[in-house]
């Protein structure tokens, strides 16, 4: 048996699977919103160590463990830098050998969303392709790449598709700089633009839901209520973040001339193939070859997809 950890903005998925990638069992906790990365590694542990005991083992016992995480990660030396989404995480951590050692086992790390798309094109919805973007949609925007069979990491932080500019000098985006498409797309940037326009005196049911639902986020699930809800302000940041996805995943299109886009993460998986539809058509005007565009299909392994992507880091 083998471990895998989705390590996300606003929550940690942990699996439990067999030689086959099979999920024996799961836990999900939430991300840590205070505290530094250490306690970020604690919450993975207990998340873990919960699916273990599920699975009737304990983490020593596992034959390693893969973890997926967002920021640079270096995965000889087993950090992770500059995971601005995560509590604290500015400078650079040994999350490989702080986590194993919680654990009592092996630890390998890799980029969330390339162990995702890894997943997806050896497990999910892109095992007919021989070139995939992965494009997870949720607290951030994240890109996975696969070329001729193969991921491509670059030096370790290709595939940060979040961060191409879709608009010179437009929103600030969280990673400091303007004009990303993170900047509209990235669920945490959606947040905070949704709180700027209520403080203005806009009307909306978007944190009227979050506190319903005991959440302190818009999580996923809050916006997809919101929007069956046709709330105004819902509508128009989705539509907002759809034009953005579209621009750039074009673009990065008409750089790799991939033959499929795979659309997840948590606001992708949530919201579904209609949504995967609204990017695919958002994605036309700019794409050169416009003809002949790439399959685009919502990831197929969903929540899990994460999880499972990084155990494949331990096989």
């Amino acid at each position: 048996m083998r471990g895998g950890i989705d390590l996300g903005g606003t929550k940690i998925q942990a699996v439990v699977v067999d030689d086959d990638s099979k999920v024996l069992a799961q836990a999900r906790v939430p991300t840590p919103t205070d505290g530094g990365p250490a306690d970020v590694s604690e919450a993975m542990a207990g998340a873990l160590r919960t699916a273990a005991h599920e699975a009737g083992t304990g983490t020593a016992q596992l034959n390693g463990v893969g973890v997926g995480s967002p920021g640079a990660v270096d995965e000889e030396d087993g950090t992770v830098s500059s995971a601005r989404n995560l509590p604290g995480w500015e400078g650079t951590f040994a999350l490989g050998k702080d986590l194993g050692g919680r654990l009592g086992t092996a630890v390998k790390l890799g980029n969330d969303v390339q162990v995702a798309t890894d997943a997806e094109f050896q497990l999910g919805a892109a095992r007919e392709f021989d070139s995939v973007l992965g494009v997870f949609w949720g607290t951030g925007v994240g890109g996975g790449i696969v070329l001729d069979g193969r991921p491509w990491v670059g030096r370790g932080a290709a595939g940060e598709i979040g961060h191409v500019v879709v608009r010179r000098g437009g929103a600030q985006c969280p990673c400091g700089r303007r004009g990303c498409m993170e900047a509209y797309a990235g669920r945490g940037a959606m947040e905070a633009y949704a709180r700027r326009r209520q403080a203005r005196g806009e009307h909306t049911v978007l944190f009227d839901i979050m506190r319903k639902r005991g959440r302190e986020r818009l999580t996923s699930g809050v916006w997809a209520r919101a929007l069956r809800a046709e709330d105004p302000m819902a509508v128009s940041i989705v539509a907002r973040a759809i034009r953005a996805l579209g621009a750039g995943v074009a673009s990065a299109q008409n750089l790799l001339d991939v033959e499929a886009v795979i659309i997840g993460g948590g606001l992708g998986v949530r919201l579904g193939e209609p949504y995967a539809a609204r990017i695919a058509a958002a994605m036309q005007p700019h794409l050169f070859l416009n003809m002949q565009p790439p399959t685009v299909r919502l990831a197929a392994l969903g929540d899990l997809g994460g999880a499972v992507g990084a155990a494949l880091l331990a096989a």
